[in-house]
């Protein structure tokens, strides 16, 4: 995730994002926590959850920025490659901070001391784009499993994203390649007692995943991987039209499409089981595309309503260190919102939605 570039036009958007929402307010079942997601053995993530991104690669604490927004549940971004060709899994690609040296441990004991857990992000745009999501990187199946492995049995960690965009969603041997190995590490974890959850956080449109996008999942639905959420980026819409967007009917609009396609993917789950399947991340302010993509805090209060109402199981941002107004006007930084806001404004509001 972060600084999203333009994708080739390759579905047309199949119609306005209002008009989608307002068609399925009536027609879509209700739906209840399914239990899908639920862990085992270590302690598991909450089966509902908001999980803020955490950009790792500021120079900021895991665990007081956690205790100064009152997120407890952290999206940490991202594990890559150092480089190229590598199978050797790092945090915010440098190789200094590999994962087998333990970097982060204290802080996330810190974290869980306050109640809170951590979710180990791999990818993001840099790598994705780069060629160092290891699943890009290495061709080793084994290799890649054991970086999921590792996590595990060092972090005590029970949930992995996928963070897979870019480039990487072309990837078709590394696709595979990522497949095969998070089943491997599911299977391995389950020998254990443990339930090894992992999301997939994929780029989409109101009309929904791309081709790309979906190939991701049924690949992953192919090589009997276990799917815990499909997690939607719903910002930076580069197929739709140019006036300003409607950021909470967008993010609905996708949402709704995605359940659709994902029928065709899981035939067998029910619309209940669909809505769990579905989670959220949302951009704080002004995204990469400017002002025309500007998600307010009234627009987040919309769509968490709507994932709560419809039992969606999982809501972030993109990303917790935005969570302020201290820079109006400016387009998609790093560090503040761009919006006129309170500090962890967006938070606040999205909190409660763990249960």
């Amino acid at each position: 995730m972060r600084f999203r570039h333009p994708r080739p036009r390759v579905l047309a958007l199949t119609a306005a994002a209002a008009l989608v929402v307002s068609a399925w307010a009536g027609t879509a079942a209700s739906a209840a926590p399914s239990g899908r997601a639920a862990g085992a053995g270590l302690t598991p993530i909450p089966s509902r959850v908001y999980a803020p991104y955490f950009e790792a690669y500021l120079p900021t604490s895991i665990s007081k920025i956690a205790k100064k927004s009152g997120a407890r549940y952290l999206t940490l971004a991202f594990i890559q490659t150092p480089k190229k060709g590598s199978c050797t899994a790092t945090w915010n690609g440098d190789a200094k901070q590999p994962l087998s040296g333990g970097h982060y441990l204290a802080e996330i004991a810190a974290l869980r001391h306050m109640g809170g857990n951590v979710i180990p992000s791999f990818g993001g745009f840099s790598a994705d784009h780069g060629g160092t999501e290891i699943a890009d990187s290495c061709t080793s199946v084994s290799k890649i499993a054991a970086a999921y492995e590792l996590l595990v049995s060092k972090y005590h960690v029970t949930r992995l994203d996928m963070d897979v965009e870019d480039r990487s969603l072309n990837d078709l041997a590394g696709i595979t390649r990522r497949s095969e190995a998070i089943a491997m590490a599911q299977a391995w974890a389950a020998a254990r007692g443990i339930n090894l959850q992992v999301d997939f956080t994929i780029p989409v449109e109101p009309y929904g995943l791309d081709p790309n996008g979906l190939n991701v999942i049924q690949n992953a639905v192919a090589h009997h991987v276990k799917v815990t959420v499909v997690n939607i980026m719903t910002f930076d819409y580069y197929e739709t039209h140019e006036g300003r967007v409607d950021m909470a009917a967008a993010a609905m609009a996708a949402a709704l499409n995605l359940h659709n396609q994902l029928a065709g993917v899981f035939p067998n789950d029910s619309a209940r089981q669909l809505w769990r399947l579905e989670g959220m991340t949302l951009l704080p302010g002004i995204d990469d595309r400017g002002k025309i993509e500007t998600t307010s805090v009234h627009a987040m209060a919309e769509v968490k309503a709507f994932a709560v109402r419809w039992h969606m199981s999982w809501l972030s941002i993109w990303a917790l260190q935005r969570d302020n107004g201290g820079c109006p006007g400016t387009t998609d930084s790093n560090t503040c919102s761009g919006v006129k806001q309170g500090t962890w404004a967006f938070s606040h509001l999205l909190e409660p939605f763990t249960s």
